[in-house]
């Protein structure tokens, strides 16, 4: 009999394995992959830049011959679809002598969505489906999203004080926060394929946009800007928050300012996420974070928000967000 409680602690090792390639995988789905023998962990991986190697051969590769009548966790379905890149993970997986698979999210990618699963079953191996798929889900939001929805999942990122304004009435803004929210910043922004500001923010501040930690300086994001005029050298334009769908390889989208461009998207109810990073100030008639989203009822404001996230970084907060979607 499966120790539930085992396979809840494995899982939850490889769904946090995943978060590595996030921003690294686009076009293929940052995956996380562990594989147990005698309540050992004899091999990992997680989807490597580019989407190649796959979690799974590379966790095979590291667990050698001990795969042989293992569990692997794997927080996507094994792929089952013929790419000239490598081998289906489907089939690597029966190779190896794997006993049992615990999946926690069945691929909505119609080139396996539940065909790897029967497959597996039919060669002899115990296949589970749906162990903290909602975990996975999220930690896979911009595949998901981009496989059900056509677009990327997106985050409205803020730094704000506590009155909610982002900059003195003349513009000034640095800095609101202080250096650990700043450094938290820089790894949500190396865990992204594509970072958005809007014209207005572009003209104030000319922002860089890349990632300045070290270890992570070649991690920065695409810069995309939302304008109706051209884009800089080196940065991509688009001219309202729906054309974010024909954004290519981008599944995961940092939305960082300023204010119209954060109302742009939520009128568009397109963000999936927000992070607020609260900072233990007061500013008074500054400039606010976020422009007119169209609310004409207070009402309508209420139960589209549910906080997943909390963090003291330094003198400032964090409160992270989830959109709530109706069914």
């Amino acid at each position: 009999m499966p120790d539930r409680s085992a396979d809840r602690r494995y899982m939850a090792a490889a769904i946090a394995l995943s978060g590595r390639g996030r921003g690294l995988s686009t076009p293929n789905p940052n995956v996380g992959c562990i594989i147990v023998r005698d309540g050992m962990i004899v091999g990992r991986g997680w989807t490597q830049k580019g989407g190649r190697p796959h979690a799974e051969a590379q966790a095979l590769e590291q667990a050698m011959d001990r795969a042989a009548s293992a569990t692997a966790y794997v927080t996507l379905e094994p792929c089952f679809h013929l790419s000239p890149r490598g081998p289906r993970c489907a089939d690597l997986m029966a190779r190896a002598g794997v006993r049992r698979i615990v999946i926690a999210l069945r691929d909505p990618d119609p080139r396996t969505d539940g065909q790897a699963a029967q497959w597996l079953r039919k060669r002899g191996i115990t296949v589970d489906m749906g162990l903290m798929a909602a975990e996975a889900a999220r930690a896979m939001g911009g595949f998901v999203l981009r496989q059900t929805q056509g677009r990327p999942h997106v985050t409205l990122k803020l730094g704000l004080s506590l009155d909610g304004r982002i900059a003195l009435a003349d513009g000034s803004s640095r800095w609101i926060t202080g250096p650990e929210a700043r450094a938290h910043a820089h790894v949500e922004r190396a865990r992204h394929d594509a970072i958005l500001v809007g014209g207005g923010t572009l003209r104030a501040d000319s922002p860089r946009l890349d990632v300045r930690l070290p270890g992570l300086t070649d991690r920065s994001p695409r810069r995309i800007l939302l304008s109706r005029g051209e884009a800089p050298e080196g940065w991509c334009v688009i001219a309202a928050p729906q054309d974010i769908a024909t954004l290519d390889r981008v599944d995961h989208l940092l939305v960082e300012g300023g204010a119209e461009a954060a109302a742009a998207f939520l009128r568009a109810r397109l963000v999936d996420r927000l992070m607020l990073y609260r900072a233990p100030i007061i500013i008074g008639s500054g400039l606010a974070g976020i422009g007119d989203i169209g609310l004409a009822d207070l009402a309508d404001a209420h139960g589209r928000w549910r906080m997943t996230d909390t963090r003291q970084l330094g003198a400032d907060r964090l409160e992270v967000y989830e959109a709530v979607r109706s069914a």
